[in-house]
């Protein structure tokens, strides 16, 4: 019997590619969509890659009757949500938003959010009814460093990354034109990035001896930018580490081993091998006593709507792939 799945914030970035993504998803009924200022219309006539796949319509009306709920709502959205609306304790809830992703702040009422990094905690997520998905820069920067962490190999890293455009969500602001990104880049929330409390926390709960704390300053210091692209993140963390780079391969190798979206290379990345995939790919380089750890995803899609689907397939008990075999736009 398939999944019945209703969709909160249908008509943003996340909730087109979650759409796409579960309308051709093998073991799932998409029940509504969810829009209040787009109730009526036809879900293509807002996703117009979605012409030809799918009749849905845009509904202002809930309804639970539903096994999970995914909600694609701006942050702080969330809370408020689920706050106004009664939904029956039997649906399940993926959260799209930052409200729930930090320990202190993942209960409300009867609810008990996971953190939804399945290569962090897959077993959890499997038995939990709520799960609050993990940001897109902290997915990719979290990914590059578990496996130190787990091996207790963190000290100081020092963290750039850049995003594309779609990383900034579907509403126009000064630095999201066209006119404005278009052969330009710029430096924003220089060590004040609203992910570095989900990472820190992360990072203790395999090594608690990483500085820091999820509330305050940290032992990540991270300068995200705004790229002139749409898609993609890209990530360089730079680790003092005495592992030699074979060493330091093997160990990525092994902590990934059975995760099967997060990959290792030791050929040179670039963002088109995972943009449209739900795929992490990794490469180490070290020179001397400095390890470099890059690290590619694809900001919608395992950063957002591909990681909520590879969460939903672990808490109904189905294949994680499910739904998540996209080729990459390489060309």
């Amino acid at each position: 019997m398939a999944i019945k799945v209703g969709i909160i914030g249908g008509a943003g970035y996340t909730g087109g590619e979650l759409i796409r993504l579960l309308i051709h998803h093998p073991g799932v009924s998409v029940s509504f969509i969810h829009s209040r200022s787009n109730a009526g219309k036809p879900v293509y006539s807002v996703h117009q890659d979605l012409l030809g796949d799918t009749e849905l319509k845009f509904s202002d009306k809930l309804n639970d009757d539903v096994d999970v709920i995914f909600l694609c709502l701006g942050h702080g959205e969330s809370k408020k949500f689920l706050t106004e609306n009664k939904i029956a304790d039997k649906v399940k809830v993926i959260d799209l938003a930052n409200d729930f992703r930090l320990s202190q702040s993942s209960h409300l009422a009867a609810r008990s959010f996971v953190y939804g990094l399945p290569e962090l905690n897959r077993d959890q997520i499997k038995k939990a009814n709520n799960v609050a998905n993990p940001g897109c820069f902290a997915t990719t920067i979290q990914l590059g460093l578990l496996p130190l962490a787990k091996a207790g190999l963190l000290k100081d890293v020092y963290t750039t990354g850049i995003t594309g455009s779609t990383g900034a969500g579907q509403s126009l602001s000064a630095t999201s034109h066209f006119s404005w990104r278009e052969n330009n880049i710029q430096a924003y929330k220089t060590l004040t990035h609203q992910h570095l409390g989900e990472i820190h926390q992360s990072l203790h709960q395999l090594q608690e001896s990483f500085p820091g704390s999820p509330s305050g300053p940290g032992g990540l210091h991270f300068v995200p930018w705004r790229g002139d692209f749409t898609r993609g993140i890209f990530i360089s963390s730079q680790i003092h580490c005495d592992l030699s780079i074979e060493e330091l391969n093997k160990l990525y190798q092994d902590f990934y081993s059975g995760h099967p979206f997060t990959h290792i290379t030791k050929e040179p990345l670039f963002l088109k091998q995972v943009v449209n995939t739900n795929k992490c790919i990794i490469q180490l380089e070290k020179m001397d006593d400095i390890l470099v750890v890059h690290s590619v995803a694809d900001n919608l899609l395992k950063g957002a709507s591909g990681q909520a689907v590879q969460n939903m397939n672990l808490m109904f008990d189905l294949d994680e792939t499910a739904g998540l075999n996209l080729k990459a736009n390489y060309f």
